[in-house]
Formats: C-alpha cells, sequence, structure tokens
C-alpha cells in the first residue's frame, strides 16, 4: 500500500518476497523515501515519514520520523595503487 501523495525516489525497491512467503510493506501517506533505497518487508513506513537515500530498512519507521540506515563512508588513501601494484606484480610473476 501507498498512501496518498507519497514520493518515492527512483531507484527505491520494496524487497517483500524472503524466497518462501511474499511479505507487506505499508508507505504511508506524504512519506518520502529517498532514492535507492530498500524497504525489506514486513515494514512499515508511518505518514510524512522520510527515510534517507541509500537507506536499506529493515524496521518500521513512525509517522513525521527521519530514518537512515547506511554504513558511513570510509576513504583508504594510496590503496588503490597499492592494489594495482600488488596485481601487476603477480601477473608479471605468472609470465
Amino acid at each position: 500500500m501507498i498512501g496518498a501523495g507519497a514520493n518515492l525516489g527512483a531507484g527505491t525497491i520494496t524487497c517483500n518476497y524472503d524466497g518462501f512467503s511474499k511479505h507487506r510493506t505499508e508507505i504511508g501517506a506524504e512519506a518520502f523515501i529517498g532514492s535507492n533505497s530498500a524497504l525489506v518487508a514486513p515494514v512499515s513506513i508511518g505518514a510524512r515519514a522520510y527515510v534517507g537515500s541509500g537507506s536499506v530498512i529493515t524496521k518500521n519507521v513512525e509517522a513525521d520520523a527521519l530514518a537512515v540506515a547506511r554504513g558511513r563512508q570510509a576513504d583508504f588513501k594510496g590503496w588503490a595503487a597499492k592494489f594495482r601494484a600488488a596485481n601487476s606484480a603477480r601477473k608479471k610473476d605468472k609470465s
């Protein structure tokens, strides 16, 4: 069920099948679901609630609440250069 005036951002999916049964996702009136979010059923998003973009929601969200469920970004300086160097060396050893 999707309530009147709700907004589902691009790429939002409802994950409602667990391999055995289908489960219900409810989105309240005027709720705002950010882009690329996954709503894992059974789950209910309250009226006028917000879900942050990129979130994976596994618990009910109360009316007028904000739910954000995603890991923090971590950057590892120099990692890509080290990865390429190590794999290039391995590739040369195999030739």
